[in-house]
């Protein structure tokens, strides 16, 4: 049966127990949050997208708070403490609006409580990812990364099906506190994933292990004086600045041409059904065969020039059929190709990089790409602009993402060359002796 495994991934007889745990975590992370997706995308519709601006500075700031949490927690335990109880925090906090939803009265919950669930599930999937991805970097290294990430992001792509489909059949039969309880089970299983994960198919080294140790803000630090960190930040706000331009136009459409809240729940839960299942196709068909015989940089440039063609389609036909395809297109090639792609950049990277450095990145720096693109779309409508304008301006941000992926691919060769020489006397050394 293993051997048999071996030949649908690349990937050791060691290993097969570490990838396994890997693609169930990363089912369990995406399914979780893909089940409470389009409960917070039907929240933003409704309040239209001259309320987006705000929760999306209202994301911001808990990005803020829960950041210096997440360095400070991880300054002092071990991977294998700190991650469970992230998830299990985040479970509390599940329960907490699963009562608030049963006992608040209609009118409160859609005013109050609305807005704040979107801000923190806003905040919670791009934490929930961001721990996942950043103890895979951890515990894989790069060229085990290039084999076996592409598989690996297979699993949170089922999951991603997998929650899309129990969110849409079974909108407006149950609940929405049900679906948070459902969520809330998977993230468990990620705790638990963490907990049993081999420590030895790797290496042996012990300090693997121990507290990462530093300052909170050491993160921040690192960014500023390092080029290759700089890039990656610049490289993903460029993703989400034109990401939330695409879902800006999305909620605009969606709130005009689909008046039934149950029915825009549906719709957008059936977008992620589409975008799943394509990303597994790309992900099991072409994403590790891409990075081996191109590299990262070209399977990085994808992304930004499908996002360019994307957005020059709106800007001949603004309509949702064309914005729906674009977005499962774009949404598909930014899970199979990119995501895999560039947490393959972060491999390089020292332990506390991975963590402090990678977070921050990862969520304020995507959020802050976000808020720029929140308040510049508002603006562009000020001055005119509707979806065909935004779209011609979002094209040549295309040409400078591409640029910036090619530099970041090279980059990362380099940087893993260097790492591999450092590792080849420490693993010299036992064989000699």
């Amino acid at each position: 049966m293993k051997r048999i495994f071996t030949k649908i991934v690349d990937v050791k007889l060691n290993e097969i127990h570490a990838l396994l745990l890997a693609f169930i975590f990363n089912f369990v992370v995406l399914g979780g949050y893909y089940v409470i997706r389009p409960i917070r995308d039907e929240i933003g519709a409704d309040r239209g997208v001259e309320n987006l601006p705000w929760m999306y500075t209202g994301t911001l700031t808990g990005m803020l708070i829960a950041n210096a949490l997440y360095a400070a927690i991880v300054a002092r335990m071990s991977r294998r403490r700190f991650i469970p109880i992230a998830y299990r925090f985040a479970i509390a906090n599940l329960f907490v609006f699963f009562l608030l939803m049963r006992w608040m009265p209609a009118a409160q919950e859609r005013t109050i409580l609305a807005p704040i669930f979107f801000i923190w599930v806003s905040v919670f999937n791009l934490f929930a990812t961001t721990m996942f991805w950043s103890f895979m970097a951890d515990v894989f290294t790069p060229t085990q990364a290039k084999r076996l990430f592409g598989f690996i992001a297979v699993g949170g792509s089922l999951g991603g099906i997998v929650g899309g489909l129990v969110t849409s059949s079974l909108a407006g039969k149950l609940s929405t506190g049900l679906f948070l309880l459902i969520t809330a089970v998977m993230l468990e299983i990620a705790a638990q994933c963490v907990r049993r994960f081999p420590a030895d198919f790797r290496t042996h080294d012990e300090r693997s292990e121990q507290p990462i140790g530093g300052k909170f803000w050491d993160g921040a630090t690192h960014i500023a004086r390092s080029p290759y960190l700089l890039g990656l930040a610049g490289f993903l706000m460029i993703y989400t600045l034109t990401n939330t331009w695409a879902y800006f136009q999305q909620s605009d459409l969606t709130q005009h041409q689909l008046q039934d809240r149950a029915a825009r729940t549906s719709f957008l839960a059936n977008i992620d059904i589409a975008v799943n299942t394509i990303t597994v196709l790309i992900q099991i068909f072409l994403t590790g065969r891409l990075m081996k015989w191109f590299g990262v940089g070209i399977t990085l440039v994808l992304m930004p020039l499908l996002s360019a063609v994307g957005f020059a389609a709106i800007g001949f036909a603004p309509v949702l059929t064309v914005l729906a395809t674009f977005q499962i297109l774009r949404r598909a090639a930014g899970f199979a190709l990119l995501r895999p792609a560039r947490e393959v950049l972060f491999t390089v990277l020292r332990r506390e990089d991975k963590y402090k450095a990678k977070s921050l990145i990862d969520t304020f720096g995507y959020r802050f790409g976000d808020q720029l693109g929140a308040w510049s779309y508002p603006l562009m409508r000020w001055f005119g602009l509707g979806l065909v304008g935004i779209s011609w301006v979002a094209v040549p941000f295309g040409a400078i993402w591409c640029v910036l992926g090619i530099w970041l691919g090279r980059k990362q060769r380099v940087l893993a060359d260097a790492k591999r020489e450092q590792t080849l006397p420490t693993t010299a050394a036992p064989e000699a002796a």
